[in-house]
């Protein structure tokens, strides 16, 4: 059965119940007022790790290189074996002669120095691919999991998918150049921000500040950890392509960030960059709880229904970092497909609010219907697709 109208995704600017006092919409403010901030990274996303507010974003849905970054995805695969008991951190596995030429001593890359035939423990390979960003680990683990890099990446894809990491591919368990392989800083934060939450434990591996192997000390390669600024982890990275790159997180006063930034042009570079948007966060916004759970916010037009509209509220607290001088740049919008049709439950998830800043998303919570709107008599539907047909055309203008 066809509709008789046109169903749009409606936006409603709004204004009226916001808590704090902001104005009914966008404001201009004075250009010396807007917390600005510039980088040279050719990518980079800047986001709140508790409630996903993007601070900073520049190009973060492009697609580059990943380098070693790769082996966060790597990690994740690890990770997760050890948690569902497939694996243990003191399964050993072989090193091949592909990992050691490839990824070991004979290589010139980052490597552990596995010794080639040798037997080295899971414990010892995340260490080497996390703290040394080895190469010749990550392919120990590839091999000894899934037999080969190929089956291995599939693996990875696989896993990424599930994720959400829609925009990354993966070739290989080191990030070493290969054909058909990139990732994106949007993708690079929601698998950081995965890895702390989930694995908490092995997460702690990202801030150790050295590891030996095979008598071969090595300090660990993120440059944040010696900052102090409160960071953990978690990855740095580096191709010709790509150029140099790194995720951070940072931790302090009760607030984690998460950084991904690519495509800058030295070591040195990557770091003062890195540190200096890390702390323009941390002196640049402030959090706010916008509404709390359950305080409607708005109300979404509803089709064939008792009731012609259904108030709408705030499925959780919807909590989000602000620019702590500049809060008139905060507007909010309540998006849903229009008309809602009846019957709706209450409780029903039947729109999002998003939140922006200077008109640009940096945030979307769900929205639920606050009452039940019973399905209407013939007489009400009647009446609502009269209405529709009327007016429904202006939506679309």
């Amino acid at each position: 059965m066809t509709n008789a109208f046109p169903f749009n995704a409606f936006l409603l600017t709004v204004s009226l119940m916001l808590p704090l006092a902001w104005p009914a919409g966008p404001v201009l403010a004075q250009e010396e007022d807007v917390p600005r901030i510039e980088t040279t990274a050719r990518e980079a996303l800047l986001v709140d790790g508790e409630t996903g507010t993007v601070l900073f974003a520049k190009n973060a849905d492009a697609p580059f290189p990943p380098a070693s970054l790769a082996k966060m995805m790597t990690m994740e695969i690890v990770f997760a074996a050890i948690k569902d008991g497939t694996l243990t951190l003191d399964t050993e596995f072989p090193v091949s002669e592909h990992a050691w030429r490839t990824g070991g001593a004979p290589s010139r890359t980052s490597t552990m120095f596995a010794e080639l035939k040798s037997q080295v423990p899971v414990s010892a390979l995340i260490r080497g691919a996390i703290i040394q960003s080895a190469n010749d680990a990550a392919i120990v683990i590839a091999e000894g999991m899934e037999g080969s890099e190929a089956a291995f990446a599939e693996r990875m894809n696989a896993r990424a998918r599930e994720l959400g990491m829609i925009n990354s591919r993966f070739a290989n368990p080191t990030g070493l150049p290969a054909d058909d392989q990139y990732v994106t800083a949007r993708d690079l934060i929601t698998l950081a921000r995965h890895l702390r939450s989930t694995y908490p434990e092995l997460y702690a591996i990202y801030a150790e500040p050295a590891f030996e192997w095979n008598k071969i000390f090595q300090r660990n390669r993120n440059p944040l950890l010696s900052m102090e600024i409160g960071a953990d982890g978690i990855e740095t990275g580096y191709t010709e392509a790509s150029g140099f790159s790194l995720v951070g997180a940072t931790s302090h006063g009760g607030r984690d960030t998460l950084l991904a930034v690519s495509g800058l042009e030295t070591a040195r570079d990557r770091a003062s960059e890195a540190r200096k948007l890390l702390l323009w966060a941390r002196e640049s916004f402030e959090s706010e709880t916008l509404f709390p759970a359950g305080q409607i916010v708005g109300s979404a037009n509803v089709f064939g229904g008792e009731s012609g509209s259904v108030a709408l509220a705030a499925t959780e607290p919807v909590e989000a970092l602000v620019p702590a001088d500049a809060p008139e740049l905060v507007s909010l919008q309540i998006r849903y497909l229009e008309p809602l049709i009846a019957p709706i439950a209450e409780g029903q998830t039947v729109a999002s609010l998003d939140i922006l800043v200077e008109g640009e998303p940096v945030l979307s919570r769900d929205l639920h219907a606050a009452s039940a709107v019973a399905a209407g008599s013939f007489t009400d539907r009647a009446l609502g697709a009269v209405r529709e047909l009327a007016v429904g055309w202006l939506r679309t203008l």
